[in-house]
């Protein structure tokens, strides 16, 4: 049988293409204005990836914020089951699930697959990867680079603001202050960081744990996290996909 997950997230959306439980392709593009036409998009690059078209496709799953708007889906399920059956998938030692995407950030405890319990922080952009992406603005760097240049930092600075529109003034007057760059670049890290334990001390912590979702990518995110749950984080060899495999698992 083959299926298709399609995670329609804020910043992108993902597709995963499955045939007899494997994976034979995967697309992420942005998500831009467009949920629906961006979840079309992703669909039709993930069968052109996959050598296929839509001839024999079984069932179609969305997740993922805007998972209504993919009006070709044949159901949908919450990104919080995707990601849990997804990460079982993949690592299936698994117990808890550090997910940092680019509107949201999750924490998910599970068993076997399934969901436990979990703690979500969708109403605020501090602790999501678009808190990454403003400051890192404000530091005129990409958000690759701010990972790989924290890492340089023997020094982090303080991040005192939750909000992410005060940090990033923050950023303006600790660059007007002269500290250095690498060490703001640890101190924003070191600041979102703080806000995903907020979530994972309340539900408490079970190994092992992986980290999956865009921010999963940056180097100094996964070290600055090793360092402070004093862990070894598992890392799905592709961070972004596990919404959108965990819907084509269960199609």
């Amino acid at each position: 049988m083959i299926s298709i997950g399609i995670d329609s997230g804020a910043a992108t959306t993902k597709a995963v293409v499955l045939c007899e439980n494997k994976i034979t392709g995967y697309a992420i593009i942005p998500t831009g204005f467009d949920f629906r036409k961006a979840g079309e998009a992703a669909y039709q690059e993930v069968l052109s990836k996959s050598g296929m078209d839509e001839t024999g496709i079984g069932k179609i799953l969305a997740t993922g914020y805007g998972r209504s708007s993919i009006g070709f889906a044949d159901k949908t399920i919450s990104e919080i089951t995707a990601h849990a059956r997804g990460v079982c998938y993949l690592i299936p030692a698994a117990h808890t699930i550090i997910d940092i995407g680019g509107q949201d950030s999750k924490v998910i405890s599970m068993e076997n697959g399934k969901v436990v319990d979990f703690l979500m922080n969708d109403r605020c952009a501090a602790g999501t990867g678009k808190f990454l992406e403003y400051t890192a603005k404000a530091l005129e760097i990409s958000l690759d680079e701010l990972g790989t240049l924290a890492q340089l930092s023997k020094n982090p600075a303080k991040i005192s603001s939750m909000c992410t529109v005060f940090a990033e003034s923050e950023v303006v007057s600790l660059r007007a202050q002269q500290v250095k760059k690498e060490d703001i670049a640890a101190g924003l890290i070191e600041s979102i960081i703080q806000r995903t334990i907020v979530m994972v001390k309340k539900l408490g912590i079970k190994p092992d744990v992986a980290f999956v979702g865009g921010v999963a990518k940056n180097p100094g995110i996964v070290k600055t996290l090793e360092k402070v749950l004093d862990i070894k984080i598992k890392l799905p060899e592709e961070p972004q996909i596990t919404g959108a495999l965990g819907a084509a698992l269960l199609a």
